[in-house]
């Protein structure tokens, strides 16, 4: 039977869009579609509401077939150490949740699909996420929908934000992906913008996509489908 790949990119911002946009385009050419993750704010006092071109980036690939996945609000660190989303007890974990829903939605952004930065996820973040209007979990592990209550078992294997990107971890990734791929599993692929930069890290990607293809994995992306239609929200 054959198994899916879904390729996620993350940390897209004025300095990486040009790498984003030069992936998306060999993604077109494997007809690969891109789950976008998403935060309204990063570092550097970055604001998705003031870049204007990156929004109409991100729309145009949404308008595309890619799937939009909020990734956060601020992705700063709630406790030492820790992940923004962690680590938090439900209130605050919806407070967040509905702050960057306001922001997505003022950008067209808006998405009911959620991965918390560097996949982790508390379990008031994960009860804060239906409460707020979120469909679907992408976790470090699996792939929850959160109005079933069912989860698809894969885990990610991704390069930067929280992920290795020595050459030894880029072939693990490769074998990884194939081993999945072969064995009709679901291929979870994640990068951030930032590591395209990177010849080795971004060619061990390329790799790992062409290696699951290979293998007959199906290009999928991070989607709720509701029930009772064939509708998917994203």
């Amino acid at each position: 039977m054959a198994g899916q790949l879904i390729v996620s990119l993350s940390g897209i911002r004025p300095e990486t869009r040009d790498l984003a946009a030069d992936f998306a385009r060999e993604m077109d050419g494997r007809g690969v579609q891109l789950s976008l993750l998403v935060a309204p704010r990063l570092k550097d006092k970055y604001r998705l509401v003031r870049d204007a071109d990156t929004q109409e980036w991100l729309r145009r690939r949404q308008a595309g077939g890619d799937a939009i996945v909020l990734h956060g609000y601020d992705q700063a660190a709630t406790k030492k150490r820790r992940a923004e989303f962690a680590a938090l007890p439900e209130h605050e974990a919806a407070l967040r949740l509905l702050a960057a829903d306001r922001v997505m939605e003022e950008t067209g952004l808006r998405t009911r699909a959620f991965a918390a930065p560097r996949w982790l996820a508390s379990p008031g973040a994960v009860a804060a996420l239906p409460r707020t209007g979120f469909r679907l979990l992408a976790g470090a592990a699996g792939i929850h929908d959160l109005e079933r209550g069912t989860v698809v078992r894969a885990r990610v294997l991704g390069i930067g934000e929280g992920f290795r990107a020595e050459p030894w971890w880029c072939r693990a990734l490769v074998l990884g992906a194939g081993r999945t791929a072969r064995r009709g599993g679901v291929v979870r692929l994640a990068i951030s913008a930032k590591q395209l930069g990177r010849s080795g890290p971004r060619q061990a990607l390329l790799d790992a996509i062409d290696l699951s293809l290979h293998h007959g994995a199906q290009p999928t992306g991070y989607r709720w489908r509701a029930k009772g239609s064939g509708s998917r929200v994203a």
